[in-house]
């Protein structure tokens, strides 16, 4: 069997699932390019828990709508998307003995469907989402991601949806030209994907203070560091969206 790339999407604006832009063409692109997955793992930073991981082990996961304040065409979106109980299970046991909840309802969010729609817009991969344990260490996310690296050899695609440059507080809609900060910020984590560098991205407290506002609470970073524990040995990382709008960062990594 092919073994999968994994994928770490800068999603941005839940708009995106359904507005026509550069990005959504591109993850539009990507979804043709790909080997066809036999399913996928998403880790959303859309879903936080803490104590355990939990996995989305519904056969049917619902749409979740969690946001507000936009047009009625994006509540309307359903992305149907079947679930896969036997991988909520094989993800499981990957990630014992720590605790793991199989959630039998959970559905999918829109860090999770808003960058699937476009790329697998027919819904018919089946679709897994893992939480994000907010307890664990950042060491922790990346050595999940090493992990769970198994699943690429299984046909799953790994992905994880954020942004490496996430601060709503300090981002102005109405002038997305990128603060210097930030630009500075993606250009080094960029740097350190393509060196193969992942220490400073595991510790990024210590990258100062442009890691500190860029990186803010951290739930969109997280899913960076599953994708980048996933890369193997002699594994190349490449950029498929690079650019930063206001204070998010919309760059996508492949890796393999």
């Amino acid at each position: 069997m092919t073994r999968m790339p994994a994928l770490f999407v800068g999603h941005g604006s839940p708009m995106n699932a359904i507005d026509d832009n550069a990005w959504s063409r591109a993850w539009a692109q990507m979804g043709r390019d790909l080997p066809r997955p036999r399913a996928i793992a998403m880790v959303s930073a859309h879903w936080e828990t803490r104590g355990a991981t939990a996995v989305g082990a519904a056969e049917h996961p619902e749409t979740i709508h969690d946001f507000g304040g936009f047009p009625q065409a994006l509540f309307d979106v359903r992305y149907t998307a079947p679930g896969d109980p036997t991988l909520a299970a094989r993800i499981g046991a990957l990630l014992s003995p720590d605790p793991v909840v199989q959630h039998p309802s959970r559905g999918l969010d829109h860090g999770a469907w808003g960058v699937l729609k476009p790329m697998y817009p027919d819904a018919d991969i089946p679709v897994v989402q893992i939480s994000i344990d907010r307890g664990r260490s950042n060491r922790w996310h990346y050595e999940a991601g090493r992990r769970l690296s198994a699943l690429r050899d299984e046909g799953v695609l790994l992905m994880g949806s954020g942004d490496i440059v996430h601060n709503l507080r300090a981002a102005d809609f109405r002038r997305p030209e990128a603060p210097e900060w930030a630009d500075r910020f993606n250009e080094t984590a960029k740097a350190l994907i393509l060196a193969g560098d992942h220490g400073p991205l595991i510790d990024w407290e210590s990258l100062g203070p442009d890691a500190e506002i860029s990186i803010n609470s951290a739930e969109h970073y997280l899913p960076l560091l599953y994708v980048l524990g996933a890369q193997g040995a002699g594994e190349t990382a490449s950029f498929f969206t690079d650019d930063v709008f206001a204070a998010i960062s919309m760059t996508g990594v492949r890796v393999g």
